[in-house]
């Protein structure tokens, strides 16, 4: 088991925030683990919203070849977080040379170029394969307004030693993991959240349909589709295709990944084309059980289930701050001025849904007529 937590707020919050809601559902997880998204960030961030941010960890030397490589591409520093580590590392975490995030000046270039090549761009640098230097580079994220911060260790501890409070690493959008390890050692390939082009998820259950899912869509030609470590990437990656290549809404991926039962579909208003999605996606429906939070280009959250429903998962807040929790303690860690009577657990029909105006909870149904028909 893991625990889950997501923030969307009006204002500007820390990490530290999250790593509380984490913390006080500790007794659901290990952790072995932590990772943390932050989106439309705030500090000296906030105005530079269009750079491209680079997150990751890097040995001293991996670092000297990065920097010569992104010169070559036309690439020069704007802004960059030096992390200041208090002391040794906590029990089980290693002791890493160079925690990265680096926000960057693009190519002369660059704004000639449409948003299609611009995401091309950016997930050609990183997916770039350092040949020689392995785990000496390990690249997360590189996309504007992001930064991605993933380590081995309890995430209370990390927050301390990696000083996950400081005003640089505010944002308005905060999605954390704290990881129940399942192989024999802890390591990173573990963590979540997955993130490509905007689209991140975080996940606790198991999928047990990972072969299936990784085959379909490592045919579908995207080269970001890869690397399936954790096995709920392929969350992130039936996202970006659902709705970046089929051009689907946040609905239409709830319809792809769990799928209403035949007899179900027949009474659909969308019958016709959604028994055409069922068999024609069929290999990325997931078998759980799974909760799944996910974040949007545009700063949407939602939460969801699959249909076995076996992992917990709730969502509360008020206008202007909402919470996605894996229980209700870490709801009341974060936001315990809320009103209870309005927290919501999704089933496993339901997709809770909070745009990026943060204004209310809405609730899609699967039985409701899908949105952009």
């Amino acid at each position: 088991m893991s625990r889950l937590i997501a923030l969307t707020c009006k204002h500007y919050i820390s990490p530290r925030e999250a790593i509380a809601g984490l913390n006080a559902m500790h007794e659901g997880f290990e952790g072995s683990t932590m990772g943390l998204l932050l989106r439309d960030l705030g500090g000296p961030l906030e105005g530079m919203k269009q750079a491209p941010i680079l997150s990751g960890i890097f040995s001293t030397s991996a670092l000297k070849r990065l920097d010569r490589f992104m010169l070559q591409q036309g690439y020069s520093t704007k802004y960059k977080i030096s992390f200041r580590l208090s002391g040794t590392p906590p029990d089980g975490t290693p002791r890493r040379e160079v925690y990265l995030v680096r926000a960057y000046d693009c190519p002369a270039d660059h704004e000639r170029l449409s948003p299609q090549k611009r995401c091309e761009r950016y997930m050609r640098l990183e997916l770039q394969k350092m040949d020689g230097y392995g785990r000496e580079m390990t690249v997360f994220s590189f996309w504007p307004d992001t930064i991605v911060i993933k380590e081995i260790g309890n995430p209370a501890d990390l927050a301390d030693y990696l000083d996950l409070g400081r005003r640089d690493l505010h944002s308005r959008i905060i999605m954390a993991q704290g990881h129940q390890n399942t192989g024999p050692n802890a390591n990173l390939d573990a963590c979540h959240p997955v993130f490509l082009q905007g689209f991140a998820t975080v996940a606790n259950g198991e999928n047990t349909a990972l072969g299936p899912n990784h085959e379909f869509l490592a045919s579908r030609g995207f080269s970001g589709y890869n690397g399936f470590r954790p096995g709920s990437g392929v969350f992130t990656y039936a996202l970006h295709y659902s709705l970046e290549q089929l051009g689907l809404d946040i609905g239409g991926f709830k319809h792809i990944v769990t799928p209403l039962d035949d007899d179900q579909l027949t009474a659909h208003p969308d019958a016709p084309f959604l028994t055409h999605l069922k068999h024609a996606c069929r290999q990325l429906i997931i078998d759980g059980p799974n909760c799944v939070v996910g974040c949007l280009p545009d700063g949407t959250l939602f939460m969801t289930q699959d249909r076995k429903k076996l992992r917990p998962g709730v969502v509360g807040g008020l206008a202007g701050k909402y919470t996605f929790a894996s229980e209700v303690c870490g709801l009341d860690a974060v936001m315990p001025e809320r009103d209870h009577r309005r927290d919501f657990q999704p089933m496993y029909l339901d997709t809770a849904v909070v745009g990026p105006d943060r204004d209310r909870l809405s609730i899609l149904s699967q039985k409701e007529p899908l949105l952009f028909n």
